[in-house]
């Protein structure tokens, strides 16, 4: 027996995880990924939001991921090669994006991103 799922389910349920702190716009943006990444493999998968909750991540900003993954503010510039470059906030954002997507999953949605651990 299975249940199909909308996006609106898929959302519902992460939201419903009171141990997760999704958004409601991170919820929908990561119900609407897995779906594309089920049709995209061919495979059905099961919804389990504590293995998301434990494998992704939502921030405000690609800056707020950075900060956190390295350390702290400003911290993040030296391990991504840029401490002594001066860059504009989408020159910088750009060389974030490359890294996440280089040994992730990269979310972006209006509001904010989800980053998948790595």
């Amino acid at each position: 027996m299975k249940l199909e799922l909308t996006t609106y389910d898929i959302a519902d349920r992460l939201l419903a995880d009171d141990h997760a702190n999704w958004s409601r716009a991170g919820a929908f943006a990561l119900a609407e990924w897995l779906e594309e990444m089920e049709e995209s493999t061919g495979e059905e998968s099961t919804l389990d939001v504590v293995a998301i909750r434990c494998d992704f991540s939502e921030y405000d900003s690609l800056i707020d991921w950075a900060s956190e993954y390295f350390g702290g503010a400003g911290d993040w510039q030296e391990p991504l090669g840029v401490a002594d470059v001066d860059l504009d906030m989408d020159d910088t954002e750009q060389i974030i994006r490359d890294y996440i997507n280089d040994h992730g999953f990269l979310i972006e949605f209006d509001g904010g991103i989800i980053v998948s651990s790595f």
